[in-house]
């Protein structure tokens, strides 16, 4: 089945059927090497978990760090009142949890002073910015918003990196651990895809 020519985002060079093209670029697309990482968001009390893989660092000095959130998520709103975010960086072996986070967070027990709780069920912690992170994080970066470039339907929101921390001294992330399972997540470590 072809999808209708209105459903095809961009151009489609001149000769090339747009259907066939079309699934081409999404193949190729989703092939760029991408983490997999769970973005935290506040604004007051309002907090989110959003699974997100368009991320990466964009400068040195300052360190500031790029992520993409499509326009309409909740996430989007967060970070636009709220202004920090925070990236929770898991070993591979907790792949599973990056699923509790495709959707808003319906069930949130955070205490508000501590910032400790459950959020979909999964443990977290809050960041000195107030955002949450996974306790099951490896690594975890906090940053406030400094720029925000809307891009069609994402925006890229880039932060300054304001304080960092990771589960145990010495234990800061390689992207490819000794052990593959504590190797940092990564979207082909899942039949996850994004994009394209």
């Amino acid at each position: 089945m072809t999808r209708p020519a209105g459903d095809i985002v961009g151009p489609v060079p001149d000769g090339r059927d747009p259907d066939a093209y079309d699934r081409l670029r999404r193949r190729v697309l989703w092939s760029l090497p991408s983490g997999l990482y769970v973005l935290g968001s506040r604004a007051g009390a309002r907090r989110n978990l959003m699974t997100v893989s368009w991320v990466t660092q964009v400068a040195l000095s300052p360190k500031l760090i790029g992520v993409g959130v499509e326009q309409a998520a909740v996430t989007h709103e967060l970070l636009v009142d709220g202004g920090v975010f925070t990236l929770s960086l898991l070993a591979r072996r907790h792949r599973a949890l990056v699923r509790h986070f495709v959707k808003p967070v319906q069930d949130i027990a955070v205490d508000e002073e501590t910032g400790l709780g459950t959020m979909n069920g999964v443990p977290v912690a809050g960041a000195p910015s107030g955002a949450p992170i996974l306790a099951a994080a490896v690594a975890w970066i906090d940053c406030e918003i400094r720029h925000r470039l809307p891009l069609g339907s994402h925006t890229w929101f880039v932060g300054e990196v304001t304080d960092v921390g990771a589960v145990e001294a010495g234990s800061e992330p390689t992207p490819d651990g000794d052990d593959d399972a504590d190797g940092i997540l990564r979207m082909e470590d899942t039949r996850m895809n994004y994009g394209g």
